[in-house]
């Protein structure tokens, strides 16, 4: 982009002042490089999003935002409701919830590589992966609407996990006022014989070691050591979650003239927050949300049986469970009083700083864990919320590197049996069902992830507390 397009407001915050039918400023974050590098596309949806009615503050981009539907990936913006603020589904995304949960393996990097090849096979052959990969796990329609409705609380009732999982998870395994009678039949049938299943694109299930801490107290709160291992888990509320979006776009584009709401683009599609259209869209995001929950739990325990096999003195606690394709409802200051927001994140990670009441309380004073997915050829970092970022942009942050190329540009660039030898060769071993998926996730397909962690830091969002590089990855 062209850096004359903004007012540089310090060395990795960059503003573009309103104009025409910005109702307010839209803001960007990132270091001179990150920002000369991003796409055209994000100037133009970053302004958009600036002009929807009920916009509190400033639309922002965060420094791994690359183009998506509507909103930019890497987009967060809030709004009020009783100044006519809406919900959009392109500011949710399609992959509604899709989020990182960072497992402790209570192991040490010695302990994987001596069984580095049969972990990465009993992974691969017990993780259900790629487009269309089915479960063992088949719900019937009651089934289906009690996971809708409870999420990972409902996974752990049915014996997949413990309580204590939930103490770890964002809104403790369940978010509140889920409809699941605002989900279609074709979304719950997509999802029937996927819950437990990974996925596909950039999901990914990878075990990896700690090389790098860089905040020792925060690092030791958080159970993360120089030499040990973590196992992380990408992924989201699967066929589910693209449906409802799906069909909510295409509602919401049919009914915006009926509330006067006049897009600049169409992928902008929304519905005022007290509407009909917008209590039916949040109703149907809040089971979704639950659906990945679950989904995350699920896989989680499936990793449990893995490891119970074949290192049985593992011990798989969570560090954290965070979404970053959600809007919910938070409460933050606005010109010094609180204020109840409908916080748009659209790859975007929630990064409240120390003391917020809603981290787990053995956690709180260091603030809450941000789980930043590199590639599966890159290092990826566990980050913490920082105290001012709730000031800098809604207590937000990145959630992983942001492409810097189309998939369709890199299935042509890389060989997927090319990049899996590259990484062997590098001792990082990955096993997917899809050579094109391999080659689509190639790592030279995205932007620099420590170079988009940095200015996370730098510009106050979060700041770092360990890096972690990839052992084994089963990618979808």
């Amino acid at each position: 982009m062209n850096l004359d397009l903004f007012t540089r407001h310090s060395e990795y915050e960059w503003e573009i002042a309103p104009r025409g039918a910005m109702r307010v400023p839209a803001r960007i974050f990132g270091s001179e490089e990150l920002i000369r590098e991003m796409d055209q596309k994000v100037y133009e949806q970053v302004t958009n999003v600036a002009t929807l009615p009920g916009i509190v503050k400033a639309a922002y981009a965060m420094p791994d935002a690359h183009w998506g539907y509507g909103f930019p990936i890497g987009g967060v913006a809030a709004f009020d409701p009783d100044q006519g603020g809406v919900v959009s589904a392109g500011g949710v995304g399609f992959d509604i919830s899709c989020g990182v949960r960072t497992i402790l393996l209570n192991l040490t990097v010695d302990d994987i590589l001596a069984h580095q090849k049969e972990l990465a096979e009993m992974l691969a052959c017990t993780i259900p992966a790629g487009v269309g990969s089915t479960g063992k796990l088949r719900l019937g329609s009651g089934e289906m609407d009690d996971m809708l409705a409870g999420g990972a609380r409902w996974a752990v009732g049915r014996g997949y996990g413990s309580k204590q999982d939930l103490e770890r998870i964002e809104e403790q395994g369940m978010i509140a006022d889920a409809r699941p009678d605002e989900v279609s039949a074709q979304a719950k049938k997509r999802q029937r014989d996927e819950m437990g299943t990974l996925g596909s694109g950039n999901h990914y299930l990878e075990i990896q070691q700690v090389a790098d801490v860089y905040d020792a107290a925060t690092a030791e709160l958080y159970g993360l050591r120089l030499g040990d291992v973590v196992l992380s888990i990408h992924c989201g509320s699967r066929g589910l979650g693209h449906q409802i979006g799906t069909e909510f776009l295409k509602e919401m584009a049919k009914s915006a003239g009926r509330y006067g709401l006049v897009l600049p683009d169409r992928e902008l599609a929304c519905s005022p927050i007290n509407s009909p259209h917008g209590q039916s869209y949040l109703g149907a995001m809040r089971a979704a949300i639950n659906c990945a929950l679950a989904n995350r739990q699920i896989l989680t325990h499936l990793t449990r049986q893995v490891f119970e096999r074949l290192l049985p003195r593992a011990r798989l606690e969570l560090l954290y469970d965070v979404s970053h394709n959600t809007c919910k409802v938070e409460e933050h200051q606005v010109d010094g009083r609180p204020q109840r927001l409908y916080i748009h994140r659209k790859g975007a990670t929630r990064a409240y700083g120390p003391g917020h009441p809603d981290i787990p309380i053995e956690l709180r004073q260091a603030g809450q864990p941000v789980l930043i997915g590199g590639t599966m050829g890159t290092e990826s970092y566990i980050l913490a919320g920082s105290r001012g970022s709730e000031a800098k942009a809604f207590s937000s942050a990145c959630h992983g590197a942001g492409r810097s190329m189309s998939r369709r540009t890199a299935s042509k660039r890389y060989r997927g049996r090319q990049v899996i030898d590259e990484l062997a060769g590098r001792g990082i071993l990955i096993r997917s069902p899809s050579s094109r998926g391999v080659a689509e996730e190639a790592p030279g397909a995205y932007k620099d992830v420590s170079a988009v962690v940095e200015a996370t830091e730098a510009a106050g969002l979060a700041r770092k507390v360990a890096r972690v590089e990839p052992l084994v990855c089963i990618k979808g």
